[in-house]
């Protein structure tokens, strides 16, 4: 019995470069509303950036944000409730994030619950993140002006993540979780959406094994792992597709066939 479905967002239910969702994920989420299950979002995005993409539902629904670090419950952007929060050891994020800033080819973004935090950017990174991928911004001219928590550090990687990672690895993918959550965009956090779906079902009161989830990437590997019924996309890394054998090539075809027959692909 499927009691809740959760979706990653950047390649999975949002092409990657595209920034509006298909018309037909909103008539599925209102057919799952009507058999009284929930749809919830779980993505490494601010909260504000996810809910501008459900517009016409964004009280509805819960969000999974952060990579799992803040969950929040329905409600206005306001006063929807905070349901959980992991923030990361301020000082030792701090030194993750002074690091980033040191490496050649690598921008910085720090996030809270409710703003993400640029410090020595590029005009064009500063579009692409307020203007394309719709977060509220603030810019910093010291990190150490952030006086929220924090809750995910990344950078975005002109040349992708490989060389990142191989040098912040080391030192740092004991410390947080490390992942890559597509091609130019390298994670850190405390908490992973695995752990942010496990508390929004105790919550809830559903247990995972009858949650639905899809994802794409290394960022969503902790989720997949923690529900009875993972998908995976069919574009998802070789390495990512052996874990997780049964995929999909929309979230939408699955979501259909579900509804119309109470099957799973």
């Amino acid at each position: 019995m499927i009691q809740l479905v959760v979706s990653d967002i950047d390649g999975t239910l949002l092409p990657y470069g595209e920034t509006v969702l298909s018309d037909e994920i909103f008539s599925l989420i209102q057919r799952l509303k009507e058999r009284g299950v929930p749809f919830c979002p779980t993505s490494g995005r601010q909260y504000h950036s996810v809910r501008s993409l459900f517009s016409s539902i964004a009280d509805e629904l819960p969000y999974i944000c952060e990579n799992g670090g803040v969950v929040f419950g329905p409600g206005p952007e306001e006063t929807a409730p905070v349901l959980a929060s992991i923030p990361m050891d301020r000082d030792t994020a701090l030194t993750l994030a002074k690091k980033i800033l040191t490496m050649p080819d690598c921008e910085l973004l720090v996030n809270g619950a409710k703003y993400a935090y640029l410090c020595q950017c590029s005009q064009e990174y500063l579009e692409h993140v307020r203007d394309f991928k719709g977060f509220q911004v603030k810019i910093v001219e010291d990190l150490n002006e952030i006086q929220d928590d924090i809750l995910k550090v990344s950078t975005r990687c002109t040349y992708g993540t490989q060389a990142a990672a191989e040098e912040l690895g080391p030192s740092w993918a004991n410390v947080f979780h490390m992942a890559a959550a597509g091609d130019d965009w390298l994670d850190f956090t405390v908490s992973d959406k695995g752990q942010g779906v496990v508390e929004l079902c105790r919550i809830m009161g559903i247990s995972p094994e009858h949650v639905l989830a899809f994802g794409d990437n290394w960022n969503d590997a902790a989720m997949l792992s923690a529900v009875g019924h993972p998908y995976l996309m069919a574009s998802a890394q070789p390495e990512l597709l052996e874990r997780f054998p049964t995929t999909c090539h929309r979230v939408e075809d699955v979501l259909h066939h579900w509804l119309d027959t109470g099957e799973l692909l």
